[in-house]
């Protein structure tokens, strides 16, 4: 085993774990409280958002965005740009169809 690979343009956060066999290539950021398990790769400019849970042997693609509270589990494949958002109800509308806010 051999201890996470950080390439040093990559934003993580002192309180996020990294177990080993893991690569975090150039631009990501990684949160507080984020979990990665061994043998993850996160792949340029993805975003893991706090307390995100990552199985191990996992691929995190460009891009990428994960919202917290997503939990993936061991050998997921997340390709580039793939967004997973943290809103309940999806939607650029309230149920008056005005625009939503935050």
């Amino acid at each position: 085993m051999v201890a996470a690979r950080i390439a040093a343009s990559a934003d993580v956060d002192p309180g996020a774990q990294l177990d080993e066999d893991t690569l975090v290539w150039h631009l990501p950021q990684t949160r507080e409280d984020a979990f990665v398990e061994t043998g993850c790769v996160i792949g340029r400019g993805a975003y893991i958002g706090p307390g995100t849970r990552l199985g191990s042997n996992r691929k995190v693609q460009n891009l990428a965005l994960h919202c917290e509270p997503a939990v993936l589990e061991d050998g997921v494949f997340v390709g580039p740009d793939e967004v997973l958002a943290n809103d309940t109800f999806p939607h650029a509308v309230d149920p008056e169809r005005s625009l939503k806010g935050a």
